[in-house]
């Protein structure tokens, strides 16, 4: 590899591991002696389908995906999940759909099911606090009841860097029986999950699958196709059974994202699963929030310590007891003279934010450590 590549702290598209663009590399002329690229192969050649095949075999072996779970690639990214989730689960518009809103994520799906119809039932929004955590207890949650046509959440919200802690009992407290939707796009893989406890779980690759162009969905045998709503005609290209029917391959997939989230899935089994990749997020987000905090007040991280996200980290910079645009322009500026790129907050909400998914190394974590401790250290009041 030639050049110094850069440290990116990217929401997505993300970091991908070195060794899976290396692979990729040497093997873009000519994929296993075929004569040609990946990009080149028929989706219907025997060639790809064994691409195919492997990626979804190592996918189910990382993730120990029970035989009853589908999984089906489709494309437009998780936001139109957001509408396919409407068009095949809500059953009937006399159905209610439950929102946990801890963010713009699941407030933007939430959107989707009102404007194609939907009953929504905010079972809790955190939007009066800035979406940073203050979730009442669980028991005190507005669920619509059992038969609620699914029960819907984002796992780790992107934008603003709240993660659901991996606790059993709020699965406990759920009414029992309703499906339970996850987008799962900024965290999956990064963490064991029990793929049993919810009826779908979704994921935009572009953060630690792959690249952009891919959708991962995971769902389980009997919603598909059983509770679609008469009153709606669902676009093909949305209809889960019609994926599943057809292989994920009722148009052209994406064939080139498919096989680098197979490179992914091959690297990740390589260091041992999911358990070694779960204690390093771990390790590398712990290192950022102990810089954060032990700052004496010059970076703060505005969401709550039990809900942090191990995965994008949001950090203001103040100044005389104020967020200062100033000095966060600052950071972003030098940051970026010594390679690390990325790190400027959502659009929506400024500040810092660095994301940390699993191709990122440890070593970059601390090289940004590192770089907040210096610019503390000649820029506070």
């Amino acid at each position: 590899m030639s050049g110094k590549r850069i440290w990116n702290f990217s929401a997505g598209p993300a970091v991908i591991p070195v060794p899976v663009l290396e692979k990729a590399q040497a093997d873009l002329l000519n994929w296993n002696n075929s004569g040609c690229s990946v990009m080149e192969l028929s989706h219907r050649s025997r060639e790809f389908e064994s691409i195919l095949k492997k990626a979804e075999t190592d996918l189910r072996a990382i993730l120990d995906i029970p035989s009853n779970y589908r999984v089906l690639w489709m494309q437009g990214g998780a936001t139109t999940q957001f509408s396919a989730v409407v068009y095949n689960l809500l059953g009937s518009f006399d159905k209610v759909a439950d929102y946990i809103v801890t963010g713009a994520w699941t407030e933007k799906g939430a959107q989707e099911a009102r404007r194609l119809g939907a009953k929504v039932n905010v079972v809790v929004d955190t939007k009066s606090t800035g979406h940073e955590g203050s979730l009442p207890p669980v028991n005190e949650w507005k669920f619509s009841g059992p038969d609620a046509a699914y029960i819907y959440y984002t796992d780790n919200e992107t934008v603003h860097g709240v993660e659901f802690p991996d606790d059993a009992s709020f699965f406990d407290s759920l009414p029992p029986n309703v499906p339970v939707v996850c987008d799962m796009s900024s965290n999956i893989l990064s963490r064991k999950v029990d793929i049993s406890r919810y009826g779908l779980i979704f994921a935009g690759a572009q953060k630690n699958i792959g690249p952009a162009g891919v959708t991962l969905v995971i769902i389980r045998d009997d919603l598909i196709g059983t509770r679609v709503n008469p009153d709606l005609t669902i676009p093909l290209m949305l209809d889960y059974k019609v994926c599943n029917d057809n292989g994920s391959m009722y148009n052209t997939p994406p064939t080139y994202s498919i096989y680098i989230a197979g490179l992914v899935f091959e690297w990740l089994l390589g260091l041992g699963g999911i358990s070694g990749m779960e204690e390093l997020n771990r390790k590398k987000s712990g290192r950022l929030y102990e810089a954060i905090d032990g700052s004496n007040g010059f970076y703060k991280c505005p969401v709550q310590p039990a809900y942090r996200s191990r995965m994008n980290i949001p950090f203001r910079i103040y100044k005389g007891g104020q967020p200062s645009k100033e000095l966060e322009a600052e950071f972003l500026k030098l940051a970026e003279g010594e390679g690390m790129v990325q790190l400027k907050g959502h659009r929506s909400v400024g500040g810092i934010r660095a994301s940390v998914y699993n191709a990122m190394p440890l070593e970059g974590v601390e090289a940004l450590v590192k770089f907040m401790e210096d610019f503390a250290r000649t820029h506070r009041d």
